[in-house]
């Protein structure tokens, strides 16, 4: 996903700048179609060069017509190719029409989708793209069953996985999985988040050769967040610095039995930079925890009046890593919300804001579904029908900045461009990589950096260093402290 645009788009926008394309820009709905079908072609090329056969099953809407189109010229470099429609034939729109009668002047022949596909080297998936919304039902569905069961061949899906929503990334009762997803002229939300990753398979782009100035027509409804446009305050550093520049972590948690969430999440802070990182815990913890990393400072709190020496030296809080939803650990988080620092709420402490909800500006909270369904009061199945709409909903009860976990994470801070994270793997699924999430965005917060830059900043990090962790030993079997080397190296490159 390097070479992708940054900028999302809804299915509405993208309708408009087609709209623009075509009555602003003198660009025929034709010429798109065909350049979409040399883009699908090439992408076959590049993708399986020993495909012979290629199954291309069209709609009736534009998404139908670059499938035609797409068909046309592969029958020219001698593919062999079998077309199939799906949809009432007199039903199609008058570009699909123009686009379906010139593949049918070569002799060719489009097909009735009956029941069944056959056997072929390459399916290509160009029935509704982008902009349904509704329930897939009856020959659409039959036709997404028959491409999903059919295990041999891979699936190009032009513009969206169809019978994904575009939008939220939720399959509309059922959709097709994509091998590979060919976007076209704007990339829309929804492939990068809820269940959109496991329908797209790998996010390919295409702009058809419109004109860049046509971008800057639409404002996008949100941002793919990368280190080259965040990490301004990953700079090199001044050869005369030292720790107390850096500022100072206070990692609040770690109750009875779970100190080990404290330990990872600071030493996460400390491996981003963080000049000085202490942790606040259970007395019997501190011992233990400075055997293990010695460079920690662990100090043993048992009220809340404990804190206050803690919190005085500290410029930054990472809050709930362990710390239990039991008098102790919600005296700790109200005497921490009170002390007004920059402030990361994390596991136990956002079901603690849950049962007892505030609104405030300088904290980041980090829920995953499961804990952003509470701090809602709904499902964390609904919570993922619709994860843009979940984050800015919390954003407005809660304030402050939002960072919503999992695929696609979401990060929206209450003014647009919601920005999201296509970083990270399956692997990271497992304890502690929340603690090492809080841990860094806690650290870069203990240096300065502003709320909404720590987040994106800290989730790419994060994100990355699983990535890199997955590549050097798989996915499965990955641990929270398997980041920790990783996370130091990608703090120091320089963006």
């Amino acid at each position: 996903m390097l070479n992708l645009p940054h900028d999302l788009y809804t299915a509405a926008q993208t309708r408009e700048l087609d709209r623009i394309i075509t009555e602003q820009h003198d660009i025929a709905t034709s010429t798109l179609m065909a350049r979409a079908g040399a883009a699908a072609l090439t992408t076959i090329k590049n993708h399986w060069p020993q495909a012979e056969r290629l199954l291309i099953v069209c709609g009736t809407g534009n998404n139908g017509g670059d499938g035609f189109d797409l068909a046309k010229q592969a029958l020219e470099q001698d593919y062999r190719v079998v077309v199939y429609q799906v949809g009432d034939a007199n039903k199609l729109s008058l570009e699909t029409a123009a686009a379906r009668d010139a593949l049918l002047a070569t002799g060719a022949e489009v097909h009735t989708f009956k029941d069944t596909l056959p056997s072929t080297d390459v399916i290509v998936d160009a029935m509704l793209g982008t902009g349904i919304n509704r329930e897939i039902t009856g020959q659409f569905k039959a036709a997404i069953e028959a491409i999903n069961n059919d295990k041999r061949a891979p699936v190009l899906s032009l513009d969206s996985p169809s019978g994904l929503h575009s939008d939220t990334g939720s399959a509309l009762g059922i959709a097709v999985k994509a091998s590979i997803t060919l976007s076209f002229i704007g990339l829309n939300k929804g492939l990068f988040t809820g269940e959109g990753p496991n329908y797209c398979g790998t996010v390919c782009f295409d702009s058809l050769k419109i004109p860049s100035s046509i971008y800057r027509e639409l404002t996008p409804i949100a941002r793919r967040v990368s280190l080259e446009n965040d990490a301004a305050g990953l700079a090199a550093r001044e050869r005369t610095g030292h720790k107390g520049l850096y500022g100072h972590l206070l990692i609040i948690g770690g109750d009875h039995g779970m100190s080990g969430a404290a330990r990872v999440a600071a030493e996460a802070g400390a491996r981003v930079g963080a000049g000085l990182t202490s942790i606040a815990t259970r007395s019997t913890h501190g011992p233990l925890l400075n055997l293990v990393r010695p460079e920690l400072m662990c100090h043993g709190v048992e009220h809340a009046d404990d804190l206050d020496p803690f919190l005085r030296p500290a410029n930054a809080l990472t809050i709930g890593p362990g710390l239990g939803q039991g008098e102790w650990g919600a005296s700790l988080f109200q005497k921490a919300v009170d002390s007004k620092l920059p402030l990361v709420v994390d596991a136990d402490a956002l079901n603690l804001l849950s049962k007892n909800p505030q609104r405030h500006d300088q904290w980041i909270l980090t829920p995953h579904p499961g804990e952003a369904a509470r701090l809602l009061g709904c499902s964390s199945a609904e919570i993922q029908a619709d994860r843009f709409a979940a984050v800015k909903e919390l954003q407005n009860r809660y304030g402050g900045i939002i960072v919503l976990k999992g695929s696609g994470t979401l990060i929206y801070n209450g003014e647009a461009p919601t920005r999201l994270s296509t970083w990270g793997n399956p692997g990271m699924g497992s304890g502690g990589m929340g603690d090492v999430l809080a841990g860094v965005i806690g650290g870069l917060l203990a240096q300065h950096f502003p709320l909404m830059d720590a987040a994106c900043v800290g989730v790419t990090l994060h994100g990355m260093a699983g990535n890199k962790a997955a590549e050097k030993d798989g996915e499965r079997g990955m641990l929270a402290m398997d980041l920790m080397p990783h996370l130091r190296h990608l703090s120091n490159l320089i963006y």
